[in-house]
């Protein structure tokens, strides 16, 4: 298994909103680059960031925190970067800044358009998120050497049937989160014991 431990940004600050209330905020630090390298000393393999005033705003906002973020630890692990990503052009500066991975959610719903071309133009290095329809989705698989290559294919993942299921996935239309509350409860407090 493995865990990606996420960074929220807002306002330039590494933070967790309640609720996804802009203004219930918690601030865990004001340095988002040593908060990433206390997640790589701590084992992480993988990074996920989330540009919060950029989901919100509809475009880049934390672009100076994601560049500190990716100088101290860009090297070392991949970097996922999701919120406020629009437009091919935000992308391929992320991706030029040293990103492995960009994370489409709503732009993806409201315009497939954008999706299909992201994808042709940077096949390997993007990630759908279907937040829409509380489903899990999969990152398009790695073009060879690294290379941008376009994906003609996708597809959605197919679940076995539910007397072979090892993890329980909720029928369509029920909350994803309901039947997660424990994991998510035991995931807390084990971050909460690699920071502490």
């Amino acid at each position: 298994m493995l865990l990606i431990p996420a960074i929220d940004l807002k306002d330039g600050h590494c933070v967790r909103l309640e609720q996804g209330d802009m203004k219930a905020v918690t601030t865990f630090s004001e340095n988002p680059a040593a908060m990433a390298r206390r997640w790589l000393d701590a084992g992480a393999r993988r990074l996920h960031l989330v540009d919060l005033n950029g989901a919100f705003a509809g475009k880049p906002v934390n672009e100076s925190a994601i560049k500190a973020i990716l100088a101290e630890v860009g090297d070392e692990i991949p970097v996922q970067l999701g919120g406020g990503i629009r437009d091919l052009d935000t992308i391929e500066r992320y991706l030029d800044d040293g990103l492995s991975f960009v994370i489409i959610g709503t732009a993806a719903v409201k315009n497939p358009g954008f999706l299909h071309d992201a994808c042709t133009a940077f096949g390997g290095h993007i990630i759908v998120a279907d937040h829409h329809g509380l489903r899990p989705a999969r990152a398009i698989p790695p073009a060879p050497h690294d290379q941008r290559a376009a994906v003609t294919h996708h597809e959605r993942p197919r679940f076995p049937p539910a007397n072979e299921r090892r993890l329980s996935v909720p029928p369509v239309g029920e909350p994803v989160w309901k039947g997660a509350a424990a994991l998510q409860r035991q995931l807390q407090l084990l971050v909460h014991r690699l920071l502490h």
